[in-house]
């Protein structure tokens, strides 16, 4: 009799409020350590994208380093010239990785 009284009293925490305790500190883990910094870089990366320019040395997601000789804004591409035969590519403006800073094009 006093252990079923006992039991009555210690009743649990509302369900969903002990849930929300639980899951929202790894909510926000998750959000500061791996949504955040993946928006800013998107945002960074979508800066240089647009701010793209003829005579920029660019590197490919393929791996592959040109120069930007014309850029097609009506189709989103861009035309390289690589070395050594100075050979035309066009690629997509999105396959872009990264710029290479003239001092190391040397």
């Amino acid at each position: 009799m006093v252990l079923s009284l006992v039991l009555q009293q210690q009743q649990p925490p509302s369900s969903a409020v002990g849930f929300l305790i639980t899951v929202l500190p790894i909510i926000l883990i998750f959000y500061f350590l791996l949504f955040l910094p993946m928006q800013r870089q998107r945002k960074r990366q979508q800066k240089m994208l647009a701010s793209l320019e003829t005579g920029q040395t660019v590197l490919t997601n393929g791996g592959i380093v040109g120069t930007i000789v014309a850029i097609n804004r009506d189709d989103d591409t861009l035309v390289l010239r690589v070395k050594p035969d100075n050979v035309k590519l066009q690629v997509a403006r999105s396959a872009v990785t990264a710029l290479i800073p003239a001092e190391a094009r040397k």
